[in-house]
């Protein structure tokens, strides 16, 4: 049976690219959330990187000596919170099992073909349209600030088999040679790793901008302040009720839920997806901002300028489930990225900061599916749901297709 219309649940980077992966195949789409606006949750304030080139799985043989510390809260950049959750044990496990050289390897390379993908179809989107979104492509350098981290960059690369010219180590001088802003770093790295082709954008604008194109051009609906109550299927396709009373159908309902379990588990979904929560703060110009967007691979943040503005994100607490604004981990946060960055921003003028929990997998690979043929997903993306969310989109729209012939 042909999917004739869809609805899917959630407004974020994900969600919406989804809509337009499914609208543009002549689909109608209604997309429904919670919140009061599309992008008001985990795409709201993030890094705005797109790391196309930067897929390292979080689970690898190398953590593995780490994990005791995390647990304990000795890394201010990386905690792991300690639960009796059935749910998260079996995340866990299923974390550790991916902490093996092979399996970083697979998941690594799973995760750029995604990202790849994914900068493909955007590069199609910006040729097409007009969106405004401080979109550009200045590329992105991580500071390595001891032996093992360089090791671990060079090993990637080769995992990744990709070329000098897309990703190569550079010496401090050279990196300071193509974004002079490095002089000002607060300790000196060893040495860089660069990417020349890496682009960047801001999620939040990018989504409201293309929500508002799908909707004039494909006649999309979007309904917001809409808290799904329920969803049930039958033969005639899915219903999704709303704790206002109302009840919407369509052929089709998609999650793009993000980490919320409680939908998942309400209709028998089990997919392997736990929070863990980011930080960023949001200030203006330093007296020495770099263009090219630059991350601390020691203190786990990443600096991107966007416009007029410039957006630190970081740090990761795993297993967090609420996304305040936890006010010493903002503290803190802001007190390692002034270590690192000092003339990048105006720190005494921050003008927003943010928490969002990202939707991470065992793996680091995204979760696609069609598992009923009035369901299907899109979820499971981490930190790279900006990277990653037109090459996912373009996936599950193709899985619908097929599954509907």
């Amino acid at each position: 049976m042909a999917i004739r219309s869809a609805i899917i649940v959630g407004a974020g980077v994900v969600g919406v690219s989804t809509a337009y992966a499914l609208a543009k195949r002549g689909i109608a789409v209604t997309i429904i959330d919670a919140r009061d606006a599309a992008a008001e949750g985990t795409s709201h304030s993030n890094g705005g990187q797109l790391s196309y080139l930067h897929t390292e799985a979080l689970a690898s043989d190398k953590i593995l000596k780490d994990i005791p510390g995390l647990a304990l809260g000795m890394n201010p950049a990386f905690r792991i919170k300690v639960s009796l959750d059935p749910d998260y044990i079996a995340w866990l496990l299923q974390f550790l099992r991916n902490c093996t050289a092979d399996r970083f390897a697979r998941n690594t390379r799973a995760g750029m073909e995604v990202a790849l993908e994914s900068r493909l179809e955007m590069l199609k989107l910006v040729q097409l349209y007009d969106l405004d979104f401080d979109y550009q492509v200045p590329g992105k350098m991580q500071l390595l600030y001891a032996p093992e981290a360089i090791r671990n960059v060079e090993n990637a690369i080769r995992i990744k088999d990709v070329s000098p010219e897309e990703q190569r180590i550079v010496s401090y001088q050279e990196a300071q040679e193509i974004e002079p802003a490095l002089a000002h770093v607060g300790k000196a790295p060893e040495a860089v790793m660069y990417a020349a082709g890496e682009a960047l954008g801001d999620a939040n604008k990018f989504t409201k901008h293309l929500l508002d194109k799908i909707i004039s051009e494909f006649g999309t609906t979007a309904r917001f302040n809409a808290r799904v109550k329920a969803i049930s299927f039958s033969g005639k396709g899915a219903e999704v009720s709303l704790e206002s009373g109302e009840a919407l159908n369509a052929d089709l309902a998609v999650l793009c839920t993000g980490s919320d379990r409680k939908l998942m588990k309400s209709i028998g979904l089990k997919v392997p997806v736990m929070p863990m929560k980011g930080y960023s703060i949001t200030a203006p110009h330093g007296p020495h901002t770099p263009r090219v967007s630059i991350t601390d691979t020691s203190k786990r943040i990443v600096f991107t300028r966007l416009g007029d503005r410039f957006r630190m994100a970081g740090m990761a607490d795993l297993g967090w489930g609420r996304n305040d604004v936890n006010a010493k981990r903002i503290a803190t946060f802001i007190r390692e990225a002034k270590a690192s960055l000092p003339a990048a921003a105006d720190f005494d003028q921050i003008s927003e900061t943010w928490a969002g929990n990202r939707p991470m997998s065992p793996d680091s690979v995204p979760r696609l599916g069609h598992p009923h043929k009035a369901l299907a997903y899109n979820l499971g993306h981490g930190m790279l749901g900006w990277t990653m969310g037109m090459g996912t989109a373009e996936r599950l729209a193709k899985l619908v297709e097929a599954e509907a012939q």
